[in-house]
């Protein structure tokens, strides 16, 4: 924690400065030092006490050097915050320090339409932004199930796919980010811009390497997509249908499927509980009558809800991924989730967990594209029994095969493959070289 003497004489430099808020009541201390980690009931306890000391709203380029300045000076540590949307703690400071709120930077600075790049700040809520691009007959790639709050900074530093990804892979495949615009941490800090290849290691750092002022992004044709959702009373049925809807030559932007005990819990605007299993994809037109063919081939029942886009309230979007565990929280907050990749042939390895652990465990997939091939991630609903219970559960899906990206633990490297990137710390350590950017997010840094 910063001493009162280095609070003070921190609060007194940046105070002189017009584009830069200080937020000091402890409300708004205690609303910016948290984000949507609750999912977790690990990283409830974890987290409880974790506090910035001071939270800051620049208003321009010059106040944000201004902050990474006075920060780099005194040695405090400084963490980033776009909308708080992310469910793993990302934007929660561990170690007190300053928040930095990057809402002001919220512009579209500029849209290539020869290319589709879009070069947009942090700040810009991805709802914003879809609209903008729907201007020119284009959309974004990939969007979390919370793109109406989420802003892009946070989307990138902090996320890894949604909807999409059954086309699109992940943020971090080659072609998504295209350029980024940094400002770096130290007494001194420089403007610098990093193309594609040199963004790639700020790409899902959680914040941790450099302070994104600007993205470049690739954004894809805009498509009037269908709402679809298909009733089957039989899992392994479903599960197939799932995959062969996947590999169709149609176009897909959303593909998932939720166990009925998830079914009940859901809004019933997109239809009623039926008893069954659910898949709910967003297709383009011309692959509608596939997709009812292929339903019919397994004697379940299909339907067209409409376009997306002629939705008055929520969509599908607002049911899948992690706004199943939303809903299902909301029900029975109860419930938390875990996030994994699993082995192929995926069936028996459900059945196998299943099995040990019964309706404490409910499945939950998405199809999403994984080294260029259709692959079933799952975001099953567990209810939770204490930590040993989880980390016995975590362990027999590792046994089994299955991928974890586990949201219950707090740095980067944990919550996905396990595996220190050298990339990220080197950036680390020549953009922040006092390691003072959300300290303890990055493993291969803290050690």
């Amino acid at each position: 924690m910063t001493t009162p003497e280095v609070f003070n004489d921190l609060c007194e430099e940046l105070s002189t400065c017009k584009d830069i808020d200080l937020l000091t009541a402890s409300s708004e201390i205690e609303r910016f030092s948290k984000d949507a980690y609750e999912y977790s009931p690990v990283l409830v306890d974890s987290l409880k006490d974790c506090r910035a000391e001071l939270v800051v709203r620049p208003q321009s380029l010059d106040a944000v050097k201004m902050v990474a300045s006075a920060c780099a000076i005194r040695k405090v540590p400084l963490t980033l915050r776009g909308s708080g949307t992310g469910n793993y703690g990302q934007c929660v400071p561990l170690r007190g320090g300053v928040v930095m709120l990057m809402g002001a930077f919220s512009r579209v600075e500029s849209f290539d339409q020869k290319t589709g790049i879009v070069k947009v700040q942090p700040g810009c809520l991805l709802r914003d932004l879809e609209r903008f691009l729907a201007i020119y007959g284009r959309q974004l790639r990939l969007v979390p199930s919370t793109w109406r709050s989420a802003s892009v900074g946070g989307f990138f530093a902090g996320g890894s796919g949604g909807i999409g990804s059954v086309r699109w892979g992940f943020l971090r495949d080659p072609g998504h980010l295209i350029s980024l615009e940094i400002i770096t941490v130290e007494r001194i800090p420089k403007q610098l811009h990093l193309d594609a290849k040199h963004a790639e290691a700020l790409n899902h750092a959680y914040g941790t390497n450099g302070i994104v002022t600007a993205l470049s992004l690739s954004t894809t044709r805009a498509v009037s997509w269908q709402e679809v959702s298909i009733d089957c009373s039989d899992w392994p049925e479903a599960v197939d249908l799932l995959l062969c809807c996947s590999r169709a030559a149609i176009n897909l932007n959303l593909c998932s499927l939720v166990e009925k005990d998830i079914v009940k819990h859901l809004p019933n605007w997109y239809g009623l509980t039926s008893g069954s299993h659910r898949l709910l994809l967003l297709v383009e037109s011309d692959s509608l009558s596939t997709v009812e063919r292929l339903a019919n081939s397994k004697e379940a029942t299909f339907r067209h809800l409409g376009s997306e886009k002629d939705q008055k309230g929520a969509g599908l979007k607002e049911l899948v991924w992690n706004h199943t565990t939303l809903h299902m929280r909301a029900a029975n907050s109860d419930w938390t989730y875990l996030q994994m990749l699993l082995p192929q042939p995926e069936l028996p390895v459900m059945r196998s967990l299943k099995k040990r652990w019964g309706n404490e465990l409910l499945w939950h997939l998405e199809v999403v594209r994984q080294q260029g091939s259709q692959r079933l991630a799952a975001l099953p609903l567990v209810k939770w029994r204490g930590k040993e219970h989880l980390e016995e559960l975590i362990a027999n899906c590792k046994e089994l095969g299955a991928v974890l990206f586990n949201p219950h633990v707090l740095t980067v490297e944990e919550g996905g493959l396990g595996l220190v990137d050298g990339d990220q710390v080197a950036a680390k350590r020549r953009f922040d070289p006092h390691g003072l950017m959300n300290p303890g997010k990055l493993k291969g840094w803290s050690g």
